[in-house]
């Protein structure tokens, strides 16, 4: 189980880890980079001013002991001057004790000063490591873009980018069912020469090529079966085909030539007859 743990585990960071390098930008990234360095110099020196702050208050109060340590010095001299010997050695016990925090102080103050030239130092570093980062940056930026740019032109150029090749694809597609329409028409109009085809729209059996053939087969041995049976019946004594020819052609001829002999002898009758008499006229009536 532990294993199957860990291999689904190490999948997912795969996937997950192949997507967002398909989302990272090198130049989102680059802009973060600089922009959290800024951040950092921003934070250094909020340190500086913090550090230099506290020397301030240091050598504020630094001052402010002296002032006592001074104050005090007086009044032990003046209590000592009217005779208050205990008054006076209360004076300068305050003065030691001040004097030993200003030595405190005072080393407090150079390790604030020390600090401060530090991070003073590593500010002008890391201000020095930005700017250079910044000019990297846009030259590394600028270099992507031209690089990116110049994989477009040659994707769209050799057609290997994702649309191009969609488009590629598409096209070939469109030609395949091009020449696959082209070689069916084809194919169509040489069946339709050798008639294997009928008009499907006209009405009767719906025979095919196949049926045709059949039928012509069965036509053609009913023929053979007919013209046997007919030269059976005339070897047994029947009229053979050439008299029944020659008589034909006899009669047929002898009736045109009746015929013809009527229409000569009625024309010369008509032409032998002669006219009928004019009616008279209504002039000689009345004369």
């Amino acid at each position: 189980m532990a294993g199957l743990t860990g291999r689904m585990s190490t999948v997912v960071k795969a996937k997950v880890s192949k997507l967002l390098d398909r989302a990272e930008d090198p130049g989102e990234t680059l802009d973060y980079s600089y922009q959290k360095q800024l951040e950092q110099l921003q934070n250094v020196k909020k340190g500086i001013a913090d550090v230099v702050t506290a020397k301030k208050r240091l050598q504020m109060q630094e001052a402010t002991m002296q002032q006592n340590v001074v104050k005090l010095d007086t009044q032990a001299r003046q209590a000592l001057a009217a005779g208050k010997e205990d008054l006076a050695r209360t004076a300068l016990e305050r003065k030691q004790l001040a004097q030993n925090e200003l030595q405190g102080l005072d080393q407090q103050i150079a390790e604030l000063e020390t600090q401060q030239q530090t991070l003073t130092d590593s500010e002008q570093k890391l201000r020095a490591k930005i700017e250079a980062f910044r000019t990297k940056k846009e030259v590394i930026k600028a270099q992507y873009s031209a690089a990116e740019a110049q994989v477009r032109i040659s994707e769209a150029a050799t057609g290997v980018g994702e649309q191009m090749a969609d488009v590629g694809l598409a096209m070939q597609r469109a030609v395949d069912k091009t020449e696959q329409m082209k070689a069916r028409a084809g194919a169509v109009q040489e069946l339709e020469a050798a008639g294997t085809f009928d008009d499907l729209t006209a009405l009767g059996p719906g025979e095919d090529d196949i049926d045709r053939q059949l039928k012509e087969i069965g036509v053609g041995s009913a023929v053979d079966d007919e013209l046997s049976r007919m030269k059976a019946e005339l070897g047994t004594g029947a009229p053979s085909a050439p008299a029944l020819e020659q008589a034909g052609a006899g009669g047929s001829d002898a009736g045109a030539s009746s015929s013809l002999d009527e229409t000569i002898a009625s024309l010369d009758q008509a032409a032998q007859t002669p006219p009928p008499a004019a009616p008279p006229s209504e002039d000689a009536s009345t004369s």
